[in-house]
């Protein structure tokens, strides 16, 4: 089944792709399913979240759907955050805001930061705060000479040290998977999949604090090799890219400890919620403003394909989402709480954005987290 007629696509390639933003929508939403693609927090997540547009960075994305609730280290992460989009306007006076803001919260606020550390964690997180006081001062002379690359260089680096202390303010994992669910590999935090395809190398994070079910599932299967040689199956130029198909007639993975074919189930994680929904869309549950922690905002986002008529058919099967603005606004799409995300691609768009259908995957490997992994429950 393809997504939409010839007729529409000539039209959204002469650039009248607003105008039918709603018929794209609605044959998204029945289904990646034509080469076998329908895409069908816990309080803690939900109060540091910045307002205004929807968040499209998938690092900050990540950032928010860690199980935290620091509201300092928030507001750190946020000031700094703003600078990508003052960087656009060129706007140094706010830029130099953000930085003096954060700078003070760091100093002065720092036994609060620390106070949800764990442990075993505190010196550490104690040093990096130092280092990213340090840090900022060559920040604060790019935002002086208004060198616009160096500025991102330096915000970047400190964002990924911000990231590292918040990763160790996570205690234990947030909530308890379903029994039902015990027969499926489980990750209980996350994990760095590196990818090497045919134009290049992708880096992914997959959350399984957000999406333990699905994320385990990928991770166990990259752990496989499964997914090594196989194309590419689907490309469309506006929104996905899938893969995930093996050779011969079954769509999904074949377990060969039950040679049976292995079910992933829905699961998409609201915030607010303590855990995820399993096996039913939001729309289904009649909870149409919900948001989810994962949401198809980032260009890279990486969720499970499945059967349009079976919220639990995903397998072995994903796509990468390609976010076009015009034709998936952030947070007014109809692909959210209806496909599980379970991360997102944080190194390698320009890889990305060249792969097409029948380029092929050489290689996947977990180079992090990959102690996170449960294997499925034996009775």
């Amino acid at each position: 089944m393809l997504l939409w007629s010839k007729k529409i696509a000539k039209i959204m390639q002469a650039g009248l792709k607003t105008a039918f933003l709603v018929v794209l929508m609605v044959s998204l939403s029945v289904g990646l399913s034509g080469a076998w693609w329908d895409f069908g927090g816990t309080p803690s997540r939900t109060s540091q979240l910045p307002q205004g547009n929807a968040i499209t960075d998938p690092k900050a994305l990540l950032r928010y759907a860690l199980p935290i609730d620091n509201q300092p280290i928030r507001e750190v992460q946020s000031n700094l955050e703003d600078i990508s989009g003052q960087l656009r306007g060129k706007r140094w006076s706010r830029m130099k805001a953000d930085i003096t803001k954060a700078s003070v919260i760091l100093s002065r606020r720092e036994s609060e930061i620390l106070e949800d550390v764990t442990d075993e964690n505190k010196s550490g997180a104690k040093a990096l705060i130092e280092r990213i006081q340090e840090e900022i001062v060559p920040l604060q002379e790019a935002v002086e000479e208004e060198d616009k690359s160096r500025v991102q260089e330096e915000r970047d680096r400190i964002l990924s040290w911000i990231n590292q202390i918040e990763e160790m303010m996570v205690e234990e994992f947030p909530f308890e998977v379903p029994e039902e669910y015990s027969n499926l590999p489980q990750l209980k935090g996350r994990a760095t999949v590196e990818m090497e395809t045919e134009k290049g190398n992708l880096t992914l994070v997959v959350d399984g604090y957000s999406a333990p079910v699905s994320a385990g599932n990928f991770v166990d299967l990259v752990n496989r090799g499964f997914y090594e040689g196989l194309e590419f199956i689907r490309s469309e130029d506006f929104y996905v890219l899938q893969t995930g198909d093996p050779a011969g007639p079954e769509e999904g993975f074949i377990d060969p400890d039950t040679g049976e074919y292995r079910n992933i189930p829905l699961e998409v994680l609201v915030r607010g919620d303590e855990q995820p929904t399993y096996g039913i869309t939001l729309e289904q549950a009649g909870r149409y403003r919900a948001q989810p922690v994962l949401p198809f905002s980032a260009y890279g986002a990486v969720a499970m394909a499945r059967p349009e008529e079976d919220p639990d058919g995903g397998s072995s099967q994903f796509f990468f989402f390609l976010f076009e603005p015009e034709l998936t606004p952030a947070g007014l799409n109809l692909l959210d709480g209806r496909y599980s995300v379970f991360g997102y691609v944080v190194e390698g768009k320009e890889v990305l954005e060249q792969l097409k259908q029948g380029d092929k995957i050489l290689s996947a490997k977990v180079v992090q987290g990959g102690d996170n992994l449960e294997p499925p429950q034996t009775s």
